[in-house]
């Protein structure tokens, strides 16, 4: 998870046409007051070409009606699914994270989260007697790794054993204002801790149930609903398939290149239709991925500045400050008007299931725009939705708001659709466009598959080469002054993030 800090500064410069203000800033929470569609329609409709159908699993355990509105929370700080841990079953909030792949909750108190899993209380909790930790872009946790049964009101039937990672103590991982306790990753083995031998949720949840390879997440933020509502925002994670009334349109399929996050391929970004002119290497530097657990659209730092620059040229606003698109201010408009209309469409173009084709999906400024604040009744406050990054792409929750994704695992594929919630006063804030030929297009953007190969195989032989080399220095122990000899080893431990 690549969990983007969003509190708000203390000071704001603060932006109208009438006049500068500068004002203290006040918490704002809210909700999309959307009305989804509940009617059961024929969950065999083919969504595209190539496209998914799915309906109930022989074992009866798909119910994906059931499972419409599963989910609560906003983009600020995640959003999150009630589940039943242990024996007897103790309900947990869960961080619903795409970007991560350990199944962690906490099991000791903390001062930010009201509950927490008591193993003592459980006679199913097993101690595997192996310590784990993780490391996300903010925040970390440490803790051991066991294992537990589970249920999940709102999702497939049954109760199914999987690895829980119990958290004992963390750094800036629970945060004021949450309310949840604990995170789902539902990314690839490969990103699992401490290795990947651990099976994450949703391979234990497949095998043992026998859903498809499948899940769908519909995210309703808080980026176009604050001004509607003070309740939290919800969402859907539909396990086991699609949901039609959860979208519009057709479901667009871009390949997932690797099987560790769920990385796509980025083949170009216009900003108000117009063409950054980037290299598409410069877009997939040094990866590209859907992660629903990062607040922001993450982007790298070449193409955050091309996409600012472009921005800031078309907006209309002139002397517009930098610390807005820095992220270290917001900027406030009298109730009267709306920002919206001064700032451009975003497209990101993803290479389809067609390799020479491709599609567009494009965001309309009240998802990049973000209302967060309401001040005095008197003025709307705005942060930017886009940030840099030193680690790669990353399609967050900015842009995730205006689809309904799939994680079609079984076909290696990320399916996007415009989602029914992503709505401004009835208009949609959310475009796919496709398909497009991907003339003047690298076969490639991303690294080659063969290059990470040679990467891996590398880093084994120094592994053996420094075993060996190891082995060789017991052999022949160096002497201290006084005779003494010393023998030392060190493990050090990375996060591929």
């Amino acid at each position: 998870m690549m969990f983007v800090r969003s509190w708000l500064q203390l000071c704001l410069c603060v932006w109208s046409s009438q006049s500068l203000y500068r004002v203290p800033l006040k918490k704002f929470s809210g909700k999309l007051d959307s009305s989804v569609l509940l009617e059961l329609r024929d969950l065999n409709r083919s969504t595209s070409g190539n496209g998914l159908s799915l309906a109930s699993d022989p074992a009866g355990n798909v119910n994906f009606i059931s499972m419409v509105d599963n989910l609560e929370g906003d983009a600020s700080r995640g959003y999150y699914l009630q589940m039943v841990i242990g024996t007897p079953g103790q309900p947990l909030n869960i961080l619903v994270d795409t970007g991560s792949s350990n199944f962690a909750v906490a099991a000791a108190p903390h001062r930010y989260i009201s509950a927490y899993f008591n193993r003592a209380l459980s006679s199913t909790y097993r101690t595997k007697g192996t310590s784990v930790s993780v490391s996300y872009t903010q925040g970390d946790w440490q803790g051991e790794l066991g294992s537990d049964f589970i249920t999940i009101p709102q999702g497939p039937n049954g109760t199914i054993l999987i690895n829980i990672a119990a958290i004992l103590t963390s750094d800036d991982f629970f945060l004021p204002g949450i309310n949840w306790q604990g995170i789902l990753g539902l990314a690839y083995p490969l990103l699992a801790r401490p290795n990947p031998s651990v099976e994450p949720f949703f391979d234990s949840l497949v095998k043992q149930t026998g859903i498809p390879d499948v899940f769908s997440l519909q995210m309703c933020g808080t980026g176009i609903s604050a001004s509607t509502s003070t309740n939290p925002a919800d969402g859907s994670l539909i396990m086991g398939g699609l949901e039609p009334t959860l979208y519009h349109g057709s479901m667009w399929y871009t390949p997932i290149l690797q099987e560790w996050y769920y990385q796509v391929e980025v083949l170009k970004l216009e900003v108000g239709g117009k063409n950054l002119n980037l290299d598409c290497k410069e877009y997939n530097s040094d990866k590209a991925i859907v992660d629903s657990g990062t607040t922001l659209l993450r982007l790298p730092v070449k193409v955050f500045d091309a996409v600012v620059e472009a921005i800031t040229h078309m907006s209309m606003i002139q002397d517009f400050s930098s610390g807005f698109f820095s992220g270290t201010k917001l900027a406030c408009w009298v109730k009267e008007e709306t920002p919206w209309r001064f700032f451009p469409k975003i497209s990101i173009y993803l290479r389809a299931m067609n390799t020479s084709q491709s599609f567009r999906i494009t965001i309309l400024p009240q998802l990049y725009i973000q209302l967060v604040a309401d001040m005095d009744g008197m003025l709307n406050c705005f942060r930017f939705g886009i940030s840099s990054s030193t680690n790669g792409l990353v399609i967050g929750a900015t842009i995730m708001e205006g689809f309904y994704v799939a994680f079609d695992r079984a076909h290696k594929r990320v399916g996007f659709a415009v989602s029914t919630c992503a709505e401004s006063n009835g208009v949609p804030v959310a475009e796919i466009t496709g398909p497009f030929l991907a003339d003047g297009v690298a076969s490639s953007c991303a690294e080659p598959l063969m290059w990470l190969v040679a990467y891996g195989l590398m880093a084994l032989c120094t592994l053996v080469l420094l075993i060996l080399l190891a082995l060789m220095v017991g052999r022949c122990p160096r002497r201290l002054r006084d005779g003494e000899i010393t023998d030392e080893s060190s493990l050090v431990r990375n996060r591929i993030k």
